[in-house]
């Protein structure tokens, strides 16, 4: 990889840990913006918002919700959570943690402004990165790549950017493929059907993975 695209990413990067807009908006009462990764990986995780959990360690998906995602990764073939990080380019349609709900009964959704005022940090990322694979985590992250869909109608399936089926054993680059939020408070995967669903995503993970790993940019 040329060295002018990861110094490009790193100055991206600090401009990113030193974004105050949310709070300027008066949606935040503090910034701190949480993601990893770097120029030469060919996985990109896109999640919905850091939880209090990741606020704290500064690092995506270190929560309870997060050992969840690391073992569907591990079961999609990946060694440990430790080769995920090094693989996996980390963040989320916002990137602060947007706090707790009224009546302290779970994290709170960021809204519509806060996720504008975000979008050209993934934007950036999506550009400079040019991943072949993007796993996209939860509703809100999959309204970004494939709006309008149920997640019974897109996760166990491979798509493209235009929303498309990919089938091909060879796609065209990037590939989404969709997981469902591993939160404990989601009831999504009490369904048997959906937990089908869910083996089906992680099988094409397991093949997309390395797919994207050899793939050029």
């Amino acid at each position: 990889m040329p060295t002018a695209p990861i110094a490009a990413i790193d100055v991206i990067q600090r401009n990113h840990r030193a974004c105050t807009r949310c709070v300027s908006a008066g949606y935040l009462q503090r910034a701190h913006p949480v993601f990893s990764g770097h120029a030469e990986q060919r996985i990109m995780l896109v999640g919905q918002a850091p939880g209090p959990v990741e606020d704290d360690v500064t690092r995506p998906f270190a929560g309870r919700s997060g050992a969840i995602l690391m073992r569907w990764f591990v079961r999609a073939g990946f060694a440990n959570e430790a080769a995920v990080r090094e693989r996996v380019f980390m963040t989320s349609m916002t990137t602060c943690f947007p706090g707790r709900r009224p009546g302290n009964t779970g994290d709170r959704r960021p809204c519509a402004g806060e996720v504008a005022l975000c979008r050209d940090w993934l934007d950036t990322y999506l550009e400079m990165v040019r991943p072949g694979l993007i796993v996209c985590i939860g509703t809100l992250a999959q309204s970004r790549f494939l709006p309008g869909r149920r997640l019974e109608a897109i996760v166990g399936r491979a798509w493209s950017t235009q929303g498309d089926v990919v089938e091909a054993a060879l796609p065209t680059a990037p590939v989404l493929v969709p997981l469902p939020h591993p939160s404990g408070q989601s009831r999504w995967l009490n369904d048997a059907a959906n937990l089908r669903l869910l083996d089906g995503a992680l099988e094409r993970l397991r093949d997309l993975s390395v797919w994207a790993a050899a793939t050029a940019r």
